[in-house]
């Protein structure tokens, strides 16, 4: 259901006073829970919950060729299924555009962040390296799919193992070596902004969400930004995105301390 006129101008009345519906102060993420391993199909996987939203990662491996471009380098392909149990503004069929967007971010997150030591995946430089696919699934949305499935990525492939492979057989799959995927101590985590009103958020709800004006994405580790992704349709004013960056680093200290414990070997 979306949510009413009326209601988002109350939202919008209730932060001016730095505050929202359910208590929080505009900087606070909802409560975080972290449940890694959860799929026994998946080389790793985790479960993440935001508040009411969870999603499901899952971490699958093959080999195939390297782009041109990179020889002597794995190759990474994230997806999202945004599931029609999760909310009924979702439905079967090809992938939406929030759909499409969702894994991009995270994509791009991964990616520029190098969290994944791409060349440690290569097999026969030119010939043969591992592809990392990262499956992410929305199994209830109340706002914020974007860090959520931002977290279960890092979770999922922080926990990932690489399968047995050999020339003859190729990937054996259900049969996993002690290898972890090659990925870097430093968490590139991802946080959404949004504009509501005169307000800076972050962690938003549905109800939130329905009403933003603007959202902006970083991802970043201490501060040293590795992707930005803009989305809804108003501006961001130069003096509201520094706040922005301000609140960024702020922010990530005070999320990375909650999730830090599950992202330790």
């Amino acid at each position: 259901m979306e949510t009413t006129r009326i209601t988002g101008e109350r939202i919008r009345e209730y932060m001016l006073s730095g505050k929202r519906f359910d208590g929080r102060n505009l900087e606070d993420f909802r409560e975080i829970t972290i449940e890694k391993g959860v799929s026994k199909n998946a080389e790793g996987s985790a479960r993440v919950k935001i508040g009411n939203t969870e999603v499901v990662v899952g971490v699958k491996m093959s080999v195939s060729e390297p782009y041109p471009d990179s020889p002597d380098k794995g190759n990474l392909m994230v997806t999202s299924e945004l599931l029609p149990l999760s909310s009924d503004r979702f439905e079967s069929g090809p992938p939406r555009i929030e759909s499409i967007e969702l894994a991009r971010v995270i994509d791009r997150c991964i990616r520029e962040s190098k969290f994944i030591e791409f060349e440690k995946l290569c097999i026969t430089p030119g010939e043969k390296v591992w592809t990392v696919f990262v499956d992410i699934y929305s199994i209830n949305a109340d706002g914020n799919l974007i860090d959520a499935a931002g977290i279960g990525a890092l979770a999922a492939l922080k926990n990932a193992k690489i399968p047995e492979y050999n020339e003859k057989e190729g990937v054996v799959y259900g049969s996993l070596t002690n290898k972890k995927i090659p990925v870097k101590k430093e968490i590139p985590l991802s946080i959404t902004f949004h504009k509501i009103g005169e307000s800076i958020i972050v962690d938003p709800t549905q109800e939130e969400e329905d009403v933003s004006e603007a959202r902006v994405t970083i991802g970043s580790h201490e501060g040293v930004i590795s992707s930005m992704q803009k989305g809804n349709s108003k501006e961001i004013k130069e003096d509201e995105m520094f706040k922005i960056l301000d609140l960024n680093e702020k922010v990530w200290k005070e999320l990375f301390l909650k999730i830090e414990k599950s992202f330790k070997d």
